[in-house]
């Protein structure tokens, strides 16, 4: 199955219409984004889009599709003419929804990957003054009495990443879904919560400053923006990585010429030194690679991700 689906999504690179020499001469490219404005994904998203409207001589307007998961912006997107003239934020939750809503609009062969963008790993953070000062300190909270970690919703990479750690560490805690994750962080901040898992930009500056205290990320080395914070692998869960990532991808069927072309451009961006100062600050990873390694992460996400969303009976709210 992942062979033919990464045919599919690779099928954008086989035809070159004689648009694509002017590309993007003729207007403006719509840049979606299915996200509400505010969080971490819109924010790299608008940066993004400004500095690829330098680069590639024409304006890229960001316009938020929120809802349903995304799923609203994604099958927008999934059904506009594969011109390059449209392009979308996507994001680890193009994985996971395959699974968690049975019915779709859409499929993941139904975009060309372009760009991953920004790697972003994930983040389990309490209160400065919470007792559990490390990982293993918090599983033996959660071992003595009832603990709540939010996360920015259910099915989101948070949850399903901690679905896999309560397993690993042999403990529950009552999950707490809200719909973003400002809104969680803010209650945790309240004392509501114990603990938020969440992605690192959403709360790095509030580590830095002292009002948040962070005890593992999730990706395979600790990043720059909070090097203090050990990974999982340091805080006792050997091998445990999720790592979502902010990119780019466009509807399937656009040309190959387009597809090449814009991830230069990023890649060119992300280059940048104030870009990558603003990424870095984000505690977010860049990825400088071809669209094809896109498109294989997006399939081994879905693969992975299926399993934890049917073991954990997962449904999306």
């Amino acid at each position: 199955m992942h062979r033919r689906s990464l045919l599919a999504l690779g099928a954008a690179v086989l035809t070159r219409p004689a648009f694509a020499e002017a590309w993007p001469a003729e207007r403006s490219i719509r840049y979606v984004v299915p996200v509400a404005p505010g969080g971490s994904q819109d924010i790299v998203a608008r940066l993004f889009a400004r500095h690829l409207t330098d680069a590639l001589g024409q304006s890229v307007l960001v316009e938020n599709m929120p809802g349903a998961g995304s799923n609203i912006g994604y099958e927008h997107v999934s059904r506009q003419k594969p011109d390059g003239y449209t392009l979308l934020a996507g994001s680890d939750s193009l994985s996971i929804n395959k699974t968690l809503f049975p019915k779709l609009g859409f499929d993941v062969t139904g975009f060309a990957p372009v760009a991953q963008g920004v790697r972003v790993p994930q983040i389990l953070v309490v209160r400065a003054d919470s007792p559990a000062r490390s990982f293993e300190e918090f599983v033996g909270l959660a071992r003595r009495q009832p603990v709540a970690v939010g996360t920015p919703g259910n099915g989101s990479l948070a949850h399903l990443l901690g679905e896999q750690i309560q397993g690993a560490a042999e403990i529950r805690w009552t999950h707490a879904p809200y719909k973003g994750g400002a809104l969680a962080v803010n209650d945790l901040l309240g004392g509501t919560l114990q603990g938020v898992l969440i992605n690192i930009g959403a709360v790095t500056d509030h580590v830095k400053v002292g009002r948040l205290r962070g005890l593992f990320v999730s990706s395979g080395e600790r990043t720059r923006a909070l090097p203090e914070v050990p990974t999982l692998t340091e805080a006792g869960l050997p091998g445990a990585t999720a790592v979502g990532w902010h990119g780019i991808v466009a509807p399937a069927g656009t040309d190959s010429a387009i597809l090449a072309r814009v991830n230069a451009a990023l890649v060119g961006v992300l280059a940048k030194p104030d870009v990558a100062e603003r990424v870095a600050a984000l505690g977010l990873e860049p990825v400088t690679a071809p669209p094809e390694a896109l498109g294989k992460v997006i399939l081994a996400d879905a693969g992975r991700w299926a399993e934890v969303v049917r073991r954990a009976r997962i449904q999306p709210d």
